[in-house]
C-alpha cells in the first residue's frame, strides 16, 4: 500500500484496530484507509508515492447508504406513522450531530490521517470532520462488504437513537414558525448580522425576530445552522 512521502499526522493509531472496532475484516484495507484520510492530506508528498486519496468520495456514498438504511428501518419501526413524521425522524437520524456522536463513540478521531496543520488545529475533535469521516466509514463498509455489512453497522450504532425518538423531532425554525402562527403573529424574520472565520471554516451570526417578542442571535458554521440555532434560542426564551 502506498504511503505519503511527505509529512502526515496519523495519530499513532493502527487502522487494523479500527477495523476490529467496526466488527468487519476488510478484504480491501485501502477502503478504510481512504475513509479516515482527511482532504488536507491530498497532494502531500511528490511523485508516485504522493497521497491523493481522501474521504470525500466515500462520504458521498456513505451518506446515501445511511439514508437508505435509516429510511427502511423507520418504515419497520413506525408502521403507522405518516410520511411527514417519518421524514422528520429521518432528518434527525442522518444529520451531522448524530454522525459525530457515533464517531465519538468509536473514538474515530484518533484514527484520522491529517495534515499537521489540521491536526494542530484540533481536527481530531471537530464535529464536522468526525461526521464526514463517519459517513466515509459507512461508505467503506458498503464497498467492502455490501449493504448487509453497512446496514448491520448502522443498526448497531443508531439503535439507541432510533429507540429514543418517541415523537418526531421538530426542527427549531419550523417550531418557531408554528408558535408564531398559532398566536396570529407574522412569520419570524431572519437576518444575517455577521460572518467571521476563514473561507473554508466560516462562522455565520444570524438574528431572528418575532413581532412583539424581541429577538435572539446565534452563530453556526453555515447560515442555515445559524438560523436554526437562533430559532432554538428564541424558543427557549419564549418557553
Amino acid at each position: 500500500m502506498a504511503t505519503s512521502a511527505g509529512p502526515l499526522d496519523t495519530g499513532g493509531a493502527d487502522i487494523a484496530t479500527l477495523a476490529e472496532a467496526l466488527g468487519h475484516t476488510f478484504t480491501e484495507a485501502r477502503h478504510l484507509l481512504e475513509a479516515v484520510t482527511h482532504p488536507s492530506v491530498a497532494g502531500i508528498g511528490r511523485g508516485p508515492r504522493a497521497t491523493t486519496g481522501h474521504y470525500e468520495r466515500l462520504e458521498f456514498l456513505g451518506d446515501r447508504v445511511l439514508g437508505l438504511v435509516i429510511a427502511q428501518w423507520l418504515l419497520e419501526r413506525f408502521p403507522e406513522e405518516n410520511e411527514g413524521g417519518l421524514a422528520k425522524r429521518h432528518t434527525a437520524l442522518v444529520r451531522a450531530e448524530a454522525l459525530a456522536g457515533v464517531a465519538e463513540s468509536l473514538d474515530l478521531g484518533r484514527y484520522l490521517r491529517l495534515a499537521p496543520g489540521e491536526a494542530d488545529a484540533g481536527g481530531r475533535t471537530k464535529p464536522a470532520i468526525l461526521a464526514d469521516a463517519c459517513e466515509a466509514v459507512i461508505g467503506a463498509l458498503y464497498l467492502d462488504g455490501g449493504l448487509d455489512v453497512a446496514g448491520a453497522f448502522i443498526r448497531k450504532h443508531w439503535a439507541g437513537r432510533i429507540d429514543a425518538a418517541e415523537l418526531p423531532p421538530v426542527e427549531p425554525k419550523t417550531a418557531l414558525q408554528e408558535w408564531a402562527l398559532a398566536r396570529g403573529l407574522p412569520l419570524p424574520v431572519y437576518e444575517q448580522v455577521g460572518r467571521t472565520g476563514l473561507d473554508h471554516e466560516p462562522v455565520f451570526t444570524v438574528r431572528v425576530a418575532v413581532q412583539g417578542k424581541g429577538s435572539e442571535a446565534a452563530s453556526g458554521p453555515s447560515k442555515r445552522a445559524a438560523e436554526k440555532a437562533a430559532a432554538l434560542e428564541m424558543l427557549k426564551r419564549l418557553g
